[in-house]
């Protein structure tokens, strides 16, 4: 809206000090307007689509639910493990399924944490 205000003053011409504050006013009152039936009508139109959103969200919530089960946990380790996400590469899915994530050469060293003496086995 800051926008609309300023590219407004920046189009009046010179004389405008000598209008009528009324006919400014209505002036801004008219954009305003405008500006609410434009986002009026963008809602309008968008509104089909956030419904079909809201159905697409509730056939998803079981397989999400059950994706949070079961994968969850491994993903925690994964994250846990993972010293930051920067330092890796984008993963690589390999034609027989395994899926690579290089650490990138110019990351720092890689020191693994260790928990209570945990031992990690390669």
């Amino acid at each position: 809206m800051k926008h609309i205000i300023l590219a407004a003053c920046l189009v009046l011409p010179l004389s405008a000090s000598a209008q009528d504050e009324s006919e400014i006013d209505e002036g801004f009152s008219l954009m305003e307007e405008g500006a609410k039936l434009l986002f009026r009508g963008i809602f309008a139109e968008m509104e089909p689509a956030i419904d079909d959103f809201s159905e697409l969200a509730e056939e998803l919530q079981p397989a999400l639910d059950m994706l949070a089960s079961e994968m969850g946990p491994a993903f925690l380790d994964l994250i846990q493990t993972l010293d930051s996400v920067r330092y890796y590469e984008r993963p690589e899915i390999l034609p027989n399924g395994d899926i690579i994530i290089r650490r990138s050469p110019d990351a720092p060293l890689y020191s693994p944490r260790t928990d209570d003496g945990d031992s990690i086995d390669l």
